[in-house]
């Protein structure tokens, strides 16, 4: 980090937000973190953010989809990252509106906002899902793009949003794409959150959809520290950025894994309910991590096999925590 920055951080109440903004303040930077307004006044994960990062950023409510309050939450901004969306496939199934007013016309408001504001960065976050099944492996970001479902249609539109800003009007505009990313605080609609909480909770039988397909894992650190690294590189303004591990596993096997290291035999029972229609599920994914490498200077520290293990390590303790699950309605599909 060359010097520090003022940082609005959107979807900065979620999963990945909530890890960024820590780090975020804890490198010094002034943080501006967009939560989504609700009469709870509640802050989403920031409620449950580290002590020493506790009061040290500032939170606008607001809400993602309204253009007035995105121009007023990037006054006096330097860089943007924006992570606000709506992620949960099999919730797009059903509700594929929201999908479109929140991660098109969201990313809609913050492009334009972001072009009136004259901010030095938008870092825009895509995902692998933009993806779909992999024709080639490993996924390099000149690999084409399947909208397999809503969601990742939308962040497909999402993309090439935030890339014609950037040919049409000189929009200064990195994309960050991560692969499937996992740890502490993550919702128990992902599938690794799902298989912890429903064995710490004692459950031994799963409810789980597809083993056979294959992930590429990204713990949480190492997703954030290539937000952190896109925020001072250089050549990359213009360019699509994968975040992964360069390592592939099923979700098989990962079940295994985990209940390996929990200690614990499970059966798994194939619920109806968490399988994806046959032509919208991702079979394969496995990222090409060179591009990261060579315009970030970024690798993963929890690559391979041993690295997923000591991610899900980690991941498994923060869950164990009686009040972290608590947080988690563990006898229902999350969806």
């Amino acid at each position: 980090m060359e010097t520090s920055k003022r940082i609005l951080v959107t979807g900065a109440d979620g999963f990945i937000g909530s890890h960024l903004t820590e780090s975020l303040v804890r490198a010094g930077h002034k943080v501006k973190a967009f939560v989504y307004y609700n009469s709870f006044n509640s802050w989403g994960w920031l409620d449950h953010c580290a002590a020493d990062t506790k009061g040290q950023f500032e939170v606008f409510a607001g809400d993602i989809r309204d253009p007035n309050g995105v121009r007023m939450a990037m006054e006096d901004i330097d860089i943007v990252l924006h992570l606000a969306a709506l992620i949960a496939i099999p919730f797009s199934y059903h509700s594929p509106d929201s999908y479109v007013d929140t991660n098109i016309k969201g990313t809609l408001n913050v492009l334009q906002a972001a072009r009136g504001a004259n901010v030095e960065r938008v870092i825009h976050t895509s995902t692998s899902e933009v993806y779909g099944t992999a024709q080639y492996v490993p996924i390099d970001e000149r690999h084409p793009l399947q909208g397999q479902s809503p969601y990742s249609a939308t962040k497909i539109a999402a993309d090439q949003l935030a890339q014609s800003f950037f040919l049409s009007f000189g929009t200064p505009v990195v994309t960050i794409r991560p692969f499937n990313t996992y740890g502490p605080r993550q919702s128990a609609r992902a599938i690794i959150p799902s298989i912890i909480v429903q064995i710490a909770s004692g459950q031994r039988q799963l409810r789980l959809g597809s083993l056979h397909p294959t992930r590429d894992f990204n713990f949480i650190e190492d997703t954030v520290a290539g937000f952190m690294a896109a925020i001072d590189a250089k050549d990359c303004l213009g360019e699509t950025i994968n975040l992964g591990s360069n390592f592939e596993v099923s979700i098989g096997s990962t079940v295994e894994k985990i209940a390996q290291r929990m200690s614990v035999k499970v059966e798994v029972i194939t619920d109806d309910a968490r399988i994806r229609p046959a032509g919208s599920e991702v079979e394969r994914l496995w990222a090409s991590n060179e591009k990261a490498r060579k315009l970030l200077h970024w690798q993963p520290r929890y690559g391979g096999e041993a690295g997923f293990e000591r991610g899900l390590e980690k991941t498994i303790a923060w869950f164990r925590e009686p009040v972290n699950l608590a947080a988690y309605k563990t006898g229902i599909y999350n969806v």
